[in-house]
C-alpha cells in the first residue's frame, strides 16, 4: 500500500479554512484523506469531542509530551494555550495509506512543510480583509470582544507568513475558494 502524503492548511483565524477542509473531506471521499486531529490545552467550543476535533490535554500533559519530543510541531499560541501534532498520529495514518490533512497555525504549517518536504503540499488561506475576518469573527459570536482584537492582531502578524507556502488561496467567494483548493490538492496527490 502505497503510504500517504500530508496536504497542510493554515490561515488566520475565521478566513475559512476549516470550512474548506470540511468541503474537501466531505465532498471529495475519493481523495483518501484523513484529519490530523491536533492537540491543544485549550477547552472544548461547542460540540468539540475529544479525539475527533482536538485530543484535549492539560497544559501539564502538553509540557511532558514536549520534553519527551512527541511532537511534529506545536506552538504556545497563548499563555498555556497550546496546539500541537503528534508525530505517532500523523505515522499511523500514513502508514495506513491516508493522505492526512492538516488544519494548524502558520508556524506549525511552515514546522511540517520544512520536516516532510515535497511530500507534503502547504496551503494558505487568506481572508480578503481584516475588515473582512473582523465581521466574520464577531458574527460567529463564540469569542468575547478582547478575544476577537488578539485574534485580529495576530492574523495581522500570520499574514505575513502567507509567501513561505506552496499556494495562497484568498477566500473572497467560498465556493470559489474551495473548487480551487479542490484543484490544487487533487494535482498534488495524483503526482
Amino acid at each position: 500500500m502505497a503510504t500517504g502524503k500530508l496536504v497542510i492548511f493554515s490561515a488566520p483565524s475565521g478566513s475559512g479554512k476549516s470550512t474548506i477542509v470540511q468541503y474537501l473531506m466531505k465532498e471529495h471521499p475519493e481523495l483518501n484523506l484523513g484529519f490530523s486531529i491536533s492537540c491543544t490545552s485549550r477547552a472544548p467550543r461547542g460540540t468539540e469531542k475529544n479525539g475527533v476535533e482536538y485530543f484535549f490535554l492539560t497544559a501539564e500533559e502538553f509540557r511532558e509530551k514536549i520534553s519527551r519530543d512527541e511532537f511534529l510541531e506545536y506552538e504556545e499560541v497563548y499563555q498555556d494555550r497550546f496546539y500541537g501534532t503528534l508525530k505517532s498520529q500523523v505515522e499511523k495514518q500514513t502508514e495506513q495509506g491516508q493522505n492526512v490533512v492538516f488544519d494548524v497555525d502558520v508556524k506549525g504549517g511552515c514546522n511540517i512543510k520544512k520536516f516532510y518536504g515535497e511530500r507534503a503540499l502547504s496551503v494558505f488561506i487568506q481572508p480578503p480583509s481584516i475588515e473582512e475576518l473582523r465581521r466574520r469573527l464577531e458574527g460567529r459570536a463564540t469569542d468575547a470582544p478582547e478575544v476577537i482584537e488578539q485574534r485580529l492582531a495576530k492574523a495581522d502578524y500570520e499574514m505575513t507568513f502567507a509567501s513561505q507556502f506552496d499556494h495562497i488561496i484568498v477566500n473572497d467567494d467560498l465556493a470559489k475558494a474551495e473548487e480551487e483548493t479542490f484543484n490544487l490538492v487533487k494535482a498534488f496527490l495524483e503526482k
